[in-house]
């Protein structure tokens, strides 16, 4: 007998599912936190720094584009289970890191388990819970883990004031432990999977690049990816390493910098749950996007030109920020409108590779022009530099903005996941 979709069983696989996107993303945005501290322990350069988050964003984005159709074609146990053994090997081999190389191996290692577990966890609600609720689920899936990267940062900070980022990090390494063994246990499909590994690892491979292939060939998911590539890319450089460094130069002291840059993460938060919502009761895609990219813009801009009036007014601009970006959530909405249920999978992937390809570029970038600022002249740490080296993540939202004005409507006529076509 087939378990009930929507049922306790499904709320189990799926909390399961997200619990292991919140512990790499947790990952991810503690980076934010001891990266400093890296960098002084290690002898690192901040370029060096940046490095190592934007060879995570590559590799994870290079894995991420096969993650997708290897959910679609052997299921989601087949691929998580390996997938969280990986990032918690990389997470002990970062505790222990002790030169850029062992920095840079932990990154890829978590980088390459890291590739399925978004993706995967949007699977899973498509499968557990029906198409029809696709894009709410996905919205949740990003509502919980951006409401705990902001919950994490802040435990990090408490908990770097009783311990050193080496142990802080081997505990984490623990936990991944636990999560192995409940996902040996409990994490499952709903229904076997029709693609078979053991058909022979020629055909497997064809079916899964044909799947990839056939997503690539729509135009739509192409603009999809990349107003959702150049929010999330901003999103990403701000809230792994450039937020904290901006709100220090516009006044903020290092604990409070962190801690209002965590209201980037509560913003998005409160946004992907509000805007795939308002997605469907609106029976519009583009409304919301513009909406919440606008948003980002006018946020972005005050927080790097509007003079410093208090750090609760920062801490405002940083969860209107976050809140707008939740629209990126809407480009996996919009690219699954348009394909097969089946291919589900393979078109969220392709999204979320997209956003980490430009999300590595957005991350690296303002590290390059803060070493050019410095050769012109200008003092580290300033408003000026800052300002200098935040260029391309504005421009980068004013793209994302024309876009999503150019791109066309697609929500279903019959409901989210029903319907193929495309509203012109």
């Amino acid at each position: 007998m087939a378990p009930r979709l929507g049922g306790r069983r499904a709320w189990g696989v799926w909390a399961l599912s997200v619990a292991f996107v919140i512990y790499y993303f947790s990952f991810q945005t503690g980076y934010a936190i001891v990266n400093s501290r890296i960098q002084k322990e290690l002898g690192l350069t901040i370029a060096q720094i940046a490095a190592g988050a934007a060879v995570y964003t590559w590799v994870f984005a290079v894995f991420q584009f096969l993650s997708g159709p290897l959910l679609d074609r052997i299921g989601v146990r087949r691929v998580l289970l390996p997938a969280i053994l990986l990032v918690t090997i990389g997470i002990f081999v970062f505790a222990a890191a002790t030169d850029f190389t062992m920095l840079i191996a932990a990154q890829c290692c978590v980088a390459i388990g890291a590739c399925a577990g978004f993706v995967g966890a949007g699977c899973v609600g498509g499968k557990w819970f029906g198409m029809a609720r696709f894009s709410f689920m996905f919205g949740l899936v990003q509502f919980c883990t951006a409401l705990f990267s902001a919950f994490n940062q802040n435990v990090l900070n408490w908990a770097l004031s009783a311990m050193d980022w080496r142990s802080a990090f081997y505990l984490a390494g623990g936990l991944g432990i636990v999560l192995l063994i409940l996902a040996l246990l409990y994490l499952r499909d709903p229904e076997p999977t029709v693609g078979r590994v053991d058909d022979g690892l020629h055909s497997f491979a064809l079916a899964v690049f044909r799947s990839l292939k056939t997503v690539a060939a729509i135009p739509h998911i192409w603009l999809a990816s990349a107003f959702g590539a150049l929010c999330f890319g901003t999103m990403l450089a701000l809230g792994v390493i450039w937020a904290p460094k901006l709100l220090m130069a516009r006044g903020l002291e290092e604990n409070l910098a962190n801690t209002a840059s965590s209201f980037l993460w509560i913003g998005l938060a409160a946004g992907c749950f509000v805007l795939p919502w308002a997605s469907d009761r609106l029976r519009s895609r583009k409304v919301p996007v513009l909406s919440g990219i606008a948003l980002q813009a006018v946020s972005l801009i005050l927080l790097f030109y509007y003079p410093t009036q208090s750090a609760s007014l920062d801490m405002i601009l940083c969860l209107l920020f976050g809140f707008g970006n939740a629209a990126h959530m809407l480009a996996f909405s919009t690219a699954a409108d348009i394909v097969e249920p089946g291919l589900i999978g393979t078109s969220a992937a392709f999204v979320n590779g997209a956003m980490f390809v430009l999300g590595g570029i957005m991350i690296s970038r303002p590290g390059v022009l803060v070493g050019i600022g410095l050769n012109a002249g200008k003092a580290p740490a300033t408003l000026e530099l800052a300002q200098f080296a935040g260029r391309p993540l504005i421009i980068g939202i004013f793209v994302a903005l024309a876009i999503a004005l150019l791109i066309r409507e697609t929500y279903p006529k019959r409901g989210p996941g029903q319907s193929r076509g495309v509203i012109a």
